[in-house]
């Protein structure tokens, strides 16, 4: 990021919380409903001297990283079969765009039954959650590849399996990531939703059980923590691509236009 895109970026944070201090010093909002900064900044002080914050926060990672994990590996495998089989596409494609339109949330009550009340129906739904993203960027960037270079590796003697992994992939790598990007954010919105049923530790849970104690400065503490840590995710998957793909830098650097 370039000097003076990264000082009008706290330049940006820095307006917000100075709005927000605003609001709470001259009594704007009701500080029940909008505690001021330095009262969450305090809570998220005690919280993280506790061990609290870390636990919850190892605890909600660990299932993100699971669920994020199945649902990339699932996507990509399903896309390149989808690829390689006209016949599959016709076959599944009405089911997939049928589950796709289903909240993940909604199906809750069924994972519960399916998967129990532990750690796999929680990892199930953040799975549901990023599936979709994830394997719409890989299907679409497949579709968009140049046929010509697809013959170029024909007449290469390629074989199906070098043509994908030497042409298919890499030329379709900027709409995948697009896919872990957006997949990527939809497990942590889904994290809250997760972790609402019968468990007793996460940051889903942390906001929650403070929302049932009235106890905003935690659910804003907790959101901020979400907020960081979702944030410190995509930065790190984009610098794991630019290492990866350099040449797709200049595209990761105007999607941080």
């Amino acid at each position: 990021m370039r000097p003076t895109r990264r000082l009008l970026t706290i330049a940006v944070f820095a307006a917000v919380l100075g709005l927000w201090w605003l609001a709470s010093a001259l009594g704007w909002v009701n500080a029940f409903l909008l505690p001021s900064p330095g009262k969450v900044a305090a809570t998220l002080s005690d919280l993280a001297l506790s061990g609290a914050l870390a636990r919850h926060a190892l605890v909600s990672m660990q299932r993100v990283g699971l669920g994020y994990g199945i649902a990339v590996v699932a996507a990509i495998v399903l896309a390149v079969v989808f690829s390689r089989s006209a016949a599959l596409r016709s076959l599944l494609d009405p089911l997939l765009e049928f589950l796709r339109q289903v909240p993940p949330l909604a199906l809750m009550p069924l994972l519960m039954l399916w998967l129990g009340i532990g750690e796999m129906q929680k990892v199930g739904i953040i799975v549901l959650s990023c599936f979709f993203p994830i394997f719409l960027g890989v299907r679409g960037g497949i579709a968009q590849v140049d046929p010509k270079l697809v013959e170029v590796g024909k007449v290469c003697g390629l074989g199906h399996g070098e043509i994908m992994r030497r042409i298919v992939l890499p030329s379709s790598l900027p709409s995948i990531v697009v896919g872990l990007r957006i997949g990527l954010g939809y497990s942590w919105r889904a994290l809250v939703g997760a972790e609402l049923i019968a468990s007793s530790a996460g940051l889903g849970y942390l906001i929650v059980d403070a929302e049932n104690l009235a106890r905003t400065d935690i659910v804003l503490a907790g959101i901020l923590v979400i907020g960081v840590i979702g944030l410190v995710a995509d930065q790190l998957l984009k610098w794991s691509v630019s290492r990866a793909a350099p040449w797709l830098a200049s595209d990761l650097e105007m999607a941080r236009a």
